[in-house]
């Protein structure tokens, strides 16, 4: 289940990373590779931090294929995307919480303690968008938008946690896909934020 919902995250992630290469008037080339970095990129600086090869595209080349096809898809598709909006957050906000449930596995199979594994698993969660942005030149969304990035760093947590009290395997994957994706809805709803630092010199 975990890999079906990984393909299906991949892929809209790759779909979203495209719009944002389109809304930069970005050729074909860059909407791909925007689109490619935005879903793959997350794992693989995990990947790098952990010493763990090879990369999962490298390992994968089908995952490459799938990202590239999807942002070629939105390009032709992209006047429709704007009645899809509701489902890309759905989608993002279950991609999410797969993406670190996978990012805090990777590490605990390497025998990382939970401290490593929870950052891993925010890293491959939230590091796409961040990378996406970047290259976008944007401050990226997961700084200054509802709950994300903290959402991870939750999910992350309440997972760890299930497997020290040693809860089985799928059910404490279960409880964390469900919380995780409930809590980052409801922050999406209400507009739930991290606290603002504003500064200003001129004051």
């Amino acid at each position: 289940m975990l890999l079906m919902l990984y393909l299906i995250a991949i892929t809209a992630e790759a779909m979203t990373g495209a719009l944002s290469a389109g809304r930069r008037g970005m050729d074909w080339f860059g909407v791909v590779l925007i689109a490619c970095v935005t879903a793959l990129g997350g794992g693989s600086v995990r990947d790098v931090l952990l010493g763990h090869y090879p990369l999962t595209w490298v390992k994968h080349p089908e995952y490459l294929v799938l990202t590239s096809c999807a942002a070629l898809l939105t390009i032709f598709i992209a006047p429709m995307m704007r009645r899809l909006r509701s489902l890309f957050l759905v989608l993002d906000a279950l991609g999410l919480v797969a993406f670190t449930l996978i990012g805090c596995m990777t590490a605990l199979e390497m025998g990382q303690g939970m401290l490593v594994a929870s950052i891993s698993g925010v890293i491959t969660g939230v590091f796409g968008g961040i990378l996406r942005d970047i290259f976008c030149n944007d401050i990226p969304l997961v700084f200054r938008r509802e709950l994300y990035a903290s959402v991870s760093f939750a999910a992350a947590w309440f997972y760890l946690g299930c497997d020290y009290f040693k809860v089985p395997a799928e059910q404490a994957m279960l409880l964390t896909l469900f919380g995780g994706f409930l809590v980052r809805l409801l922050a999406i709803r209400f507009h739930w934020e991290m606290p603002k630092f504003h500064y200003n010199d001129q004051q």
